[in-house]
């Protein structure tokens, strides 16, 4: 099944030529409710404070914006808001974990806190939001300091956050003491119950985000490597698995996902291509003492690459990632605006199931996913990480794309306008609020109105 973004986006108001989505748009929503069965809330409508465009009849308020003081005293609230999660708390409070991805330039690193810090040079990190069952801001502290890159992650089934590090920089380069390219654990209620502790076998690469298998406790994970060879999709085997708080540090093994007779998922364009003997093959060097992984030697077979791999989601019974796009001009195997692929561990298959693209329009959501997250619709929410105009696009298992939100703070100026990416889409565990931020200027809403 296909639909073009002027398709839905006619029915909605915003009309315009669009990307094509192409593939078995029902594979995404396995295990969840039914779809929403039209093409989404309506047009959207301008912000008049300027901020975030929403359909009529949604409203947002603003919890945290860079620059302010952070409610703990710890220092003002850190640049680059990327992933999130929202984790249930007591009493129906939210714990609102958020990602940092600053580089040692950051504008505004994430403040040392004793006990909560990494390395003392670097500036990523998470901060922590505490909220009421109203919404309101009761706390906001930081989780974790001194690491770097803090792109995605993903909660876990024990209701804690891995915050990935998107970087391989080690000990001596850019002011660093220390080696990065690690996971760590948040505890977004107590954040000093989980410290400042590198999973280290979980692998030392550009990580991206990370999903749990919620049966046997694997952790996939994706990583975004910026050069040619490009990225690969791991899997995590812990020896304590599911066993709550503080068992990923009891190590494991880590191993990198081999589609025989396909080096490059790029190459991959006919929708529904299943490949039913997938391997998964030891890392030699899972700390990259020496080489980083992707460049390792896993034996005359090879090991399968893909550039841009971001998001990553558990559905069902299956785990789901995303490429963002494909250049064969930067060294990929094919062209693409994003895939996404379904891994089923039980019957060892991967199947490509969406295809975005070619864009038409970069004025119109589509272009580039990035974050995912289930809505409480049976929809999907997608980040959009591309040019021009950037928004929250929902997709329905009907195949149909409608914009959720649009980001209006334009950092460019009047003649050349240019707004900043969305990251960390995350719905509250009642599912009546949607979370999510404004990359630049750092910016964290919460979006209510008729989700469901």
């Amino acid at each position: 099944m296909s639909a073009t973004r002027r398709a839905v986006l006619a029915r909605t108001g915003a009309l315009g030529a669009g990307i094509a989505f192409t593939g078995a748009f029902s594979e995404l929503f396995a295990g969840t409710a039914a779809a929403r069965g039209h093409g989404g809330y309506g047009p959207l409508v301008p912000d008049p404070g300027g901020l975030l465009d929403l359909p009529r009849g949604f409203s947002y308020k603003v919890l945290s914006r860079e620059g302010d003081q952070l409610r703990s005293g710890e220092g003002p609230v850190p640049s680059n808001h990327d992933g999130m999660a929202a984790l249930a708390g007591r009493r129906g409070r939210v714990h609102l974990v958020r990602n940092h991805e600053n580089r040692h330039n950051a504008r505004i690193g994430v403040p040392a806190v004793e006990g909560l810090t990494y390395d003392p040079m670097g500036k990523g990190g998470c901060t922590a939001l505490e909220l009421d069952g109203r919404g309101n801001v009761l706390g906001e502290r930081v989780a974790i300091a001194g690491t770097a890159v803090n792109c995605a992650g993903g909660p876990t089934p024990w209701n804690t956050w891995l915050t990935c590090e998107e970087t391989e920089d080690r000990a001596g380069t850019n002011g660093y003491t220390k080696d990065h390219g690690f996971i760590f654990e948040v505890d977004g209620a107590d954040p000093h119950r989980t410290g400042a502790v590198p999973l280290t076998a979980m692998g030392r690469f550009q990580h991206e985000a990370i999903a749990v298998d919620p049966r046997s406790g694997i952790v996939y994970e994706t990583e975004d490597a910026f050069e040619r060879p490009f990225g690969l999709f791991y899997r995590f085997l812990p020896d304590r698995p599911l066993g709550g708080t503080g068992s990923l540090r009891a190590g494991g093994a880590l191993e990198a996902m081999r589609v025989p007779g396909v080096p490059d998922l790029s190459g991959i364009q006919e929708i529904g291509a299943s490949f039913d003997r997938v391997e998964w093959v030891p890392v030699p060097d899972s700390q990259a003492k020496q080489t980083p992984i992707r460049l390792q030697d896993f034996g005359p077979k090879g090991i399968t690459h893909a550039q841009k791999l971001e998001g990553c989601y558990w559905g069902g019974t299956s785990v789901y990632f995303v490429s963002s796009f494909a250049r064969s001009s930067e060294g990929s195997a094919g062209d693409h605006f994003g895939q996404v692929w379904k891994y089923e561990p039980h019957r060892r298959r991967l199947t490509l199931v969406i295809v975005f693209g070619p864009d038409t329009d970069v004025q119109l959501p589509g272009e580039s996913p990035d974050n995912i997250c289930l809505a409480p619709s049976g929809g999907l929410m997608v980040c959009e990480d591309g040019n021009g105009a950037q928004h929250v696009y929902g997709l329905t298992k009907r195949g149909e794309v409608y914009p959720a939100a649009r980001n209006a703070q334009n950092i460019g100026t009047p003649e050349e306008p240019e707004w900043g990416e969305f990251a960390g889409v995350t719905f509250s565990p009642d599912g009546n609020t949607m979370y999510v931020n404004c990359y630049s200027p750092g910016t964290t809403f919460a979006v209510t109105g008729p989700w469901c």
